[in-house]
């Protein structure tokens, strides 16, 4: 039976502590001799990331108990944490520890053993921090990314490309330091070349990268590098040696679109099936993996986020259907078989095996699955808006959706506009709980794809290019403003939420335009002149100065777009959701806003989480933040949820 009630009233079976045990992700799979490994967070363990295989026979094993933590803190993103070396003394695991950052090293098929360092202990805590681990060919030193906090700013950061001996007997071994941030080295097949990337402020790696070539010394030095591929406009973002140790494969985007090339040493390359559409991504974390070969001049690709086969004698791409459609960058092969992260509008994200010859897809391991009917969760509409400029906006609708209620004749629905991080960020049409979360109750939500994101080539990027603030704001009201002139959303009810990037777009949209009734900002960036004057992370300490002008210059653009400046203008009440040890957008940002607020007459509410950095991994703060933002939107849109505590504002 179907009950008649308000929108954002309905009842549902998904609760915030549903949303929050399956938020966890599966992460940096590999496929190595029949068994697949991947990394797996768990938000009910604080967020701790656990190291798991599927051995050959089947069976699922967890590598790495507790207390181990597989993760590391370079970039503040984190790269790829672990490698498997074939030491002289057998097969070995290499991982990075979360608690502090140093590089362990087991016997992952000795249950008794128990890991021991092979990286010094820092001088001060976490002063070192290490990622993108490989093996040297000759399997007796660690390759990676070294990442070493000289001072106390967090911009004093320098980097460098180590070797750590397995041995644990020896101090690290400098490689090279040909950029300030860099991607871990990689061996040709034949061991006597090495290639990475290197990247330099002010350019982001979906900027500008270079992909740098040296000889490997008799002693396993590297010998003067020589760029082989990239520059200041041509971005590389993925690379591996070819099976032909004088070739790489790499993704670069000379033409404007990520696709996949073969490099010569001498520079010449080879676009292997030229297409207008992404096979590759923002480099935000380093170890990410878009394509994988499968031989014969085959290549397993994620093409506009759909899985694929390149056949490069044919010069084609060959869609692969499956029913996980939507996939991530984090692709490997082996033997005609394929694993990556993939999802679906019903299926939340998973790692699934993939057998090409058969078709037959395998799930290996998922984040805690939520018992709740799948009619409760809005299927995605893909959706082309249009801009104040003229320019495509995409965006994912996510209608309300509860199968046993229904509103009132005449009802239109609250809408939220979904603001994605990055802003070199991309959403794509798959079951998002967060997003199930406030559709079953009768909130509609539409995830916008707006100027800036990844996923449409370059030019399309470049349009957020001195225009943060403005084009981001302008493409998500157009698509707000869209819903509500046809009758599908309430125009006096559209709300505005974003983490990160995302939330500094929901801080200037609420101070620049009168679109949105109130607003979520979750670790917001708020305050453009104190982020670029030193208050962010090095990897980003320069990133506004593609994204708004350069200082001085562009003083006034700065402080005219900062939501801290314009307080205000506010046109509605605001959340305000911050991470207490978040070094990328960090609290200072967020609590100079609030206090801003106070006695202004606005109803704004500021909520600080211990324990938590740049985005929430804990199972209590994700429950606790989804609870207090919908009974915000309750407070100030009219309705009132069922089943949460009333949210306390301020004024």
């Amino acid at each position: 039976m179907v009950t008649i009630a308000p929108y954002g009233t309905w009842q549902s079976p998904l609760t915030a502590q549903d949303v929050a045990r399956a938020d966890g992700s599966v992460q940096w799979a590999d496929l190595r001799d029949g068994q697949v490994w991947w990394a797996e967070s768990r938000p009910e363990e604080q967020g701790r990331v656990a190291l798991m295989r599927t051995r050959s026979d089947g069976c699922t094993q967890e590598v790495l108990a507790a207390p181990w933590n597989v993760r590391n803190r370079v970039h503040e993103y984190g790269g790829r944490p672990w490698t498997l070396i074939d030491t002289p003394h057998g097969q070995r695991l290499a991982f990075t520890h979360w608690v502090d950052q140093r590089v362990y090293l087991v016997d992952p098929d000795d249950p008794a053993a128990t890991p021991q360092p092979i990286s010094p202990r820092p001088r001060r805590p976490h002063g070192h921090r290490y990622a993108d681990l490989s093996a040297s060919p000759d399997g007796t030193e660690v390759w990676c990314v070294r990442e070493t906090q000289t001072g106390d700013g967090r911009t004093e950061v320098t980097r460098a490309l180590v070797a750590l001996p397995v041995a644990g007997s020896g101090q690290p071994r400098v490689l090279a330091a040909s950029h300030h941030f860099m991607t871990g080295p990689r061996s040709s097949p034949d061991g006597r070349h090495v290639a990475w990337l290197g990247w330099d402020h002010s350019a982001m790696p979906w900027d500008g990268t270079q992909l740098c070539v040296a000889a490997i010394g008799a002693g396993g030095e590297f010998a003067a590098h020589r760029v082989v591929a990239g520059g200041p406009a041509e971005s590389v973002c993925q690379f591996r040696w070819d099976d032909r140790p004088d070739h790489l494969l790499a993704v670069t985007d000379p033409q404007g679109w990520w696709n996949p090339h073969r490099i010569a040493l001498d520079g010449t390359a080879t676009n292997l099936a030229p297409c207008p559409e992404e096979i590759g991504g923002p480099l935000w974390r380093l170890g990410e993996s878009w394509f994988a070969p499968l031989g014969e001049g085959r290549h397993a690709v994620i093409r506009s986020g759909r899985l694929a086969v390149l056949d490069e004698r044919s010069a084609t791409i060959t869609g692969v259907e499956s029913d996980f459609p939507v996939w991530f960058g984090q692709l490997a092969a082996e033997d005609g078989v394929v694993v990556g992260v993939a999802a679906g509008p019903d299926r939340q994200a998973a790692l699934v095996r993939l057998d090409l010859a058969t078709g037959s897809t395998t799930v290996l391991g998922s984040p805690r699955q939520v018992e709740v009917d799948p009619a409760y969760f809005s299927v995605p509409q893909h959706q082309i808006f249009t801009a104040p400029d003229g320019q495509r906006v995409p965006a994912y609708v996510y209608p309300p959706s509860n199968p046993y209620y229904a509103a009132p004749d005449g009802d239109l629905p609250p809408y939220l506009v979904h603001v994605h991080g990055g802003p070199t960020s991309q959403v794509r049409g798959a079951l998002d709980h967060e997003i199930a979360f406030f559709t079953s109750r009768g909130i509609g939500v539409v995830a916008v794809n707006y100027g800036g994101s990844s996923g449409y080539g370059r030019q399309f990027r470049d349009r957020l290019r001195g225009e943060w603030g403005r084009v981001d704001v302008a493409d998500c009201a157009a698509v707000a403003q869209a819903l509500a002139d046809r009758g599908l959303a309430d125009p006096a009810r559209l709300a505005v939420r974003g983490g990160s990037a995302g939330g500094f777009t929901t801080a200037a949209a609420l101070t620049s335009v009168e679109t949105f009734a109130c607003g979520t900002a979750m670790f917001p960036v708020v305050d453009l002149v104190a982020f670029a004057g030193g208050e962010t992370h090095d990897f980003e300490s320069r990133y506004l100065e593609g994204l708004v002008g350069q200082l001085p210059r562009d003083l006034a653009r700065y402080q005219q777009r900062s939501p801290s400046n314009r307080t205000g203008a506010l046109v509605g009440p605001i959340l305000i959701l911050q991470g207490l040890e978040d070094e990328v957008c960090p609290p200072e940002q967020s609590r100079q806003f609030a206090q801003a607020l106070r006695g202004s007459g606005i109803r704004h509410a500021h909520l600080e989480f211990a324990g938590e950095q740049h985005g929430f991994r804990k199972a209590e703060t994700i429950r606790t933040a989804l609870e207090a933002e919908l009974s915000f939107y309750g407070q100030v849109l009219g309705f009132r949820p069922d089943g949460v505590a009333l949210l306390a504002l301020r004024s």
